[in-house]
C-alpha cells in the first residue's frame, strides 16, 4: 500500500480539515467530525442531514454546501459516527421547518441513525428519516444496501428544502426517490483499508465481481473480466428489470467510478450505457460519468439509474455549489 499520508490514527481529522480549508467558502468543520455549510441556511427552511464513515470521498461530507446538505457527521474511515456525533449534527440544524435525515443501509449507520433520531425526538427536535435501500442484489429476497444512490437524495431534496417545501414535502419526494433508483457495482479489484492496509476480500486477477457492494463485502456473482458493453448490458439489464423501465422513460444516469477506475473507463461505460438505453428507447436527460462515492482504490464503478419525472428533473437541474458537486 502507497499512500501519502501521515499517521494512519489521524486520517479522519487530516483530510475533514483539508477539505474545510481548500473550499472554505462552502464548507467549515463545527466540531472535529461535524461537517457544515459555510453559511448556514434559513431556520425557516428544511435542513438535510447524513451520517456515513470516511474514505468514500467525495461521499458523503463533500456534499455539504448551498443546494445540497446542510450537515455531515463523518465517521472514521469506513464506520459509521457514533450516535453522539450524529446527534450533535442534529442539533446543530434544529428548527422549526424539521430535518430530513438520510441514512445509507448498512448496519453501523442504521444502529447510529435510530438511536441519535430517538435521542432528538426526546429533546424535541422535528426529524424524518429516509433510508436508501437502491443496491440490486444477486437475488430478489436479499435487502438491497445504500450506494451511491444517497447522491440523488442529497441534490433533489437537498434544491426542495432550499426552495422551501416542507418537510413532508420533502420527506414524499426522499420516499419518491428511493422507490424510483436503483445501483449495480461492479468491481475489479478491491480496495485496501488506509488505515491497516488489510485487503477487502479476493478477487482472481482476471475476474470481476457483479452485486459487489462499495467495499466488495461479497456475495456477489463473481465472473471473467468482460468489455466495457458487455459489462453495461449485464448491469443495464438488471436495472431496466429492477426499475421496470420501458420506452419513453426518462432517466437521470451516474457512471460512478469506485477510485481506481479512470475517467477514460468511465467515459466510455457512460457512452456504452447511453447507447443500451438508447436502444430501449430509454432518454437519458441528465447524469455524469465521475467520482460520486469512492472506495479508495477499488477498481470498478456505481451504475446508477433514477426514473424522472418532470418534478425530479426541474430539482436535479436547480443549482448546487458543494466541494463534490457544483451547478450553476
Amino acid at each position: 500500500m502507497k499512500k501519502f499520508i501521515n499517521d494512519p490514527n489521524d486520517l479522519t481529522k487530516e483530510l475533514l480539515l483539508g477539505m474545510t480549508k481548500a473550499y472554505p467558502s462552502k464548507v467549515k468543520l463545527v466540531e472535529e467530525k461535524l461537517v457544515c455549510r459555510a453559511v448556514e441556511k434559513v431556520e425557516s427552511k428544511v435542513a438535510i442531514v447524513s451520517l456515513g464513515g470516511t474514505g468514500h470521498e467525495p461521499a458523503v461530507q463533500g456534499f455539504v454546501g448551498e443546494g445540497m446538505m446542510d450537515v455531515c457527521a463523518a465517521g472514521d474511515i469506513w464506520a459509521a459516527p457514533g450516535p453522539p456525533t450524529l446527534l450533535s449534527a442534529l442539533k446543530q440544524v434544529n428548527r422549526d421547518a424539521g430535518i430530513l435525515l438520510v441514512t445509507l443501509n448498512h448496519a453501523g449507520d442504521v444502529m447510529s441513525a435510530n438511536m441519535a433520531k430517538q435521542m432528538a425526538e426526546a429533546e424535541g427536535i422535528k426529524v424524518e428519516e429516509i433510508l436508501t435501500t437502491e443496491e440490486v442484489r444477486p437475488t430478489e429476497d436479499e435487502e438491497g444496501r445504500g450506494l451511491g444512490g444517497c447522491f440523488f437524495i442529497y441534490k433533489i431534496c437537498g434544491a426542495a428544502a432550499e426552495q422551501g417545501k416542507s418537510l413532508e414535502e420533502v420527506s414524499a419526494l426522499a420516499k419518491k426517490l428511493n422507490e424510483n433508483m436503483a445501483t449495480i457495482a461492479v468491481l475489479s479489484e478491491l480496495a485496501t483499508h488506509p488505515s491497516t492496509g488489510g485487503v477487502c476480500g479476493e478477487l482472481g486477477e482476471n475476474q470481476m465481481e457483479i452485486c459487489a457492494g462499495q467495499h466488495g463485502e461479497g456475495g456477489g456473482v463473481v465472473m471473467d473480466m468482460a468489455s466495457s458493453k458487455e459489462t453495461i448490458k449485464i448491469l443495464a439489464d438488471k436495472l431496466v428489470e429492477k426499475l421496470s423501465l420501458k420506452s419513453g422513460d426518462d432517466i437521470i444516469c451516474i457512471v460512478n467510478g469506485s477510485g481506481k477506475t479512470t475517467l477514460m473507463e468511465q467515459y466510455i461505460a457512460f457512452n456504452d450505457a447511453s447507447e443500451y438505453f438508447a436502444g430501449k428507447g430509454i432518454n437519458i436527460v441528465g447524469g455524469h460519468a465521475n467520482e460520486v462515492l469512492t472506495v479508495q482504490e477499488a477498481g470498478g464503478y456505481q451504475l446508477m439509474v433514477l426514473k424522472a419525472d418532470a418534478e425530479i428533473k426541474a430539482l436535479w437541474e436547480a443549482p448546487c455549489d458543494t466541494p463534490g458537486y457544483t451547478v450553476k
